[in-house]
């Protein structure tokens, strides 16, 4: 598991490193029962502070993508993809929610917003 972090754009140290991990997880890079590295080991690589890792780590285990155990470590947790999955829905209707609200201050048709929906989701 590679983890990168930028120092120059606004998302906090603990996000990137939580953001990564579960992109690992949910991508199958990291499997159920995995060991992750210990926090100091993970602060000292990334040259960033133990508190940073410890955050990323308990936001982690909070939304249930590991587990830890006092003691031995933290490992990759079996994920519900169906909850996962709900999950993903419920942020993309959040953001659309967004996007129609300002398609609609900005006098956007449903058609303009189709169009550019489908450009966008192409690539």
């Amino acid at each position: 598991m590679n983890i990168v972090i930028s120092n120059s754009g606004e998302t906090p140290i603990y996000e990137q490193i939580a953001s990564q991990i579960k992109s690992a997880v949910i991508a199958g890079e990291v499997k159920p029962g995995d060991p992750l590295p210990s926090l100091r080991f993970l602060a000292k690589e990334l040259r960033v502070s133990v508190i940073s890792t410890k955050r990323a780590y308990e936001e982690l285990e909070r939304e249930g993508y590991i587990t830890s155990v006092p003691g031995k470590g933290s490992f990759a947790a079996e994920i519900n993809r169906e909850l996962l999955q709900e999950e993903q829905y419920k942020r993309l209707e959040e953001h659309l929610n967004e996007a129609v609200d300002a398609a609609r201050t900005a006098g956007i048709s449903l058609e303009e917003m189709k169009g550019l929906l489908e450009t966008l989701y192409e690539g």
